[in-house]
């Protein structure tokens, strides 16, 4: 029995929106520093820019058997096509987490929604960040990084002279997160589909 079971996050949205830099991020940094055993894989939709994209990261503390994401503890979704294609994934009790501007409609009360590009645009000055505000946000609510770590990885893979912007972008995100109340929500998906039968 794994002493720390496997955990599965999915990054969806659209081309062009760094959704596998910041999976490739978050996995170096759970990988390389926290030393957990992690895969991380990806895919992209028949159009690079603007077609869907997802990007998997799965992590534990014992050695992965399987690659790819089979029950997603979290899926971030930065569009509504890809919230639409990939909420069924989800494990009962996983967390569905949204860009708030950008995904309208919720299939579930389980979910926590933050305008991670309006954060972007008005805090940080610069939407291209609005994946690295919910990269710090996916870390703080996942609890399955050490964020000083990921903020450290992240400042190794970025273009220089941008340090700065994608540090404070990483930071709101981690701000914002920390205002959820996550004991508030339902506490599985399948409550709450057995109370609407």
């Amino acid at each position: 029995m794994n002493s720390e079971p496997r955990y599965e996050i999915r990054f969806s949205g659209s081309g062009g929106q760094g959704i596998i830099t910041a999976a490739v991020v978050l996995a170096d940094a759970v990988g390389t520093l926290d030393g957990k055993y992690v895969c991380q894989t990806q895919s992209y939709g028949p159009e690079a820019r603007g077609g869907k994209s997802k990007a998997e990261v799965v992590m534990c503390a014992e050695p992965i058997d399987y690659p790819k994401a089979m029950q997603i503890d979290l899926l971030l979704s930065m569009t509504q096509a890809s919230c639409d294609a990939y909420f069924f994934d989800i494990k009962p009790d996983g967390l569905l987490v949204v860009d708030a501007g950008l995904v309208e409609q919720l299939p579930t009360s389980r979910a926590v929604a933050i305008p991670f590009t309006k954060i972007a645009r008005k805090e940080i000055g610069r939407e291209l960040v609005a994946n690295m505000v919910a990269l710090g946000a996916i870390g703080y609510l996942s609890g399955q990084v050490n964020l000083k770590n990921l903020e450290k990885t992240l400042l190794s893979r970025v273009p220089k002279g941008t340090e700065n912007m994608n540090r404070d972008a990483l930071q709101a995100g981690i701000d914002e997160a920390k205002k959820v109340d996550l004991a508030s929500l339902p506490r599985s998906f399948a409550n709450e589909w057995e109370a609407e039968v």
